[in-house]
């Protein structure tokens, strides 16, 4: 918590600094508009209710390969197979470039799943692995692909603190050097198979999958 002196000569500066910081640019993730920072709904707060805000400014969504490996099943080799997949990506969970995800951020967090629509990591974490090694039946002849891969999130974000000016009353100022901060994180990996009998959908995992097979 923040606490300002409560003189009515501080009045003027802290509103003059509050309009200052938020009156920064930044440029939305995938454009190339100038996005502007978000405000808290209110100019005031307090700080025993609300200490901080968060939103988020923009964000992109990607599907990133992890692990592949292709393999070719010719007639009468069906059946059940075990194989190790090859590394070929990695995401790792990051706020403001640092790795070290505390459990303070997880409210934050659930503001990303609310923008993107599914579950995200919310600690330290990282799809790195040393070996992903799997089985499958296959009960068809023909070339597949074996993926391991999750979707990946990354965006801007801006964090306001309640700077307290009385034990019930505040103002909001921006907590985020330059007035914003990134972060990056992603959806728990998945592992499955893809052949080039159906195209899937274009920005999809299994899509990024079948582009890696060639179909």
């Amino acid at each position: 918590m923040i606490r300002l002196a409560c003189r009515r000569s501080a009045a003027a500066p802290v509103a003059v600094a509050l309009s200052a910081l938020v009156s920064f640019g930044a440029l939305g993730a995938g454009t190339a508009q100038a996005t502007p920072i978000p405000r808290p709904p209110t100019t005031t707060c307090n700080p025993s209710v609300e200490p901080t805000w968060v939103d988020i400014m923009s964000y992109r969504v990607d599907p990133v390969i992890t692990d592949y490996l292709s393999l070719y099943i010719a007639d009468g080799t069906t059946g059940q197979r075990t194989e190790s997949l090859i590394n070929t990506d990695s995401v790792t969970t990051t706020v403001n470039h640092s790795t070290e995800i505390g459990a303070s951020l997880s409210p934050f967090f659930v503001k990303v799943e609310a923008k993107v629509g599914f579950s995200v990591m919310k600690t330290t974490s990282s799809t790195k692995t040393t070996q992903v090694t799997t089985t499958w039946n296959f009960n068809k002849p023909g070339l597949y692909g074996i993926y391991r891969g999750t979707r990946k999130v990354e965006g801007e974000w801006v964090k306001y603190l309640c700077a307290e000016t009385s034990p019930t009353t505040g103002v909001w100022i921006n907590a985020l050097s330059g007035g914003f901060g990134t972060f990056t994180t992603f959806e728990p990996p998945q592992i499955g198979t893809v052949s080039c009998t159906t195209q899937e959908p274009a920005g999809t995992l299994r899509r990024a999958a079948q582009i890696r097979l060639g179909c």
